[in-house]
């Protein structure tokens, strides 16, 4: 399966503010996903439709729209940072 990425404004906005390194091995994760969607380290988030995949400091946060065949992904943040979890919680 390929799906098509599907990025909010605001993933977009905090890709552009990672630095190098980092920007690599966010957009590598999110390559990944898109090729195979239920891999083994995606959870899904408690209470909400969306599932979570981690990749360093870092959470990607997405659902999958099979009609589509697209990865959907409103929202990239440091794992350590409760404004993730309360964006989720608005997003839900």
């Amino acid at each position: 399966m390929n799906l098509r990425l599907d990025l909010s404004k605001r993933a977009r906005k905090f890709l552009d503010q990672l630095p190098p390194k980092q920007f690599r091995q966010v957009v590598s994760k999110l390559l990944d996903l898109m090729a195979d969607p239920e891999r083994h380290d995606v959870q899904p988030l408690k209470g909400s439709p969306y599932l979570r995949a981690d990749i360093g400091e870092y959470r990607i946060v997405f659902t999958v729209d099979a009609e589509t065949e697209t990865l959907k992904v409103p929202l990239i943040g440091n794992r350590n940072d409760g404004a993730v979890y309360d964006e989720v919680r608005r997003l839900s």
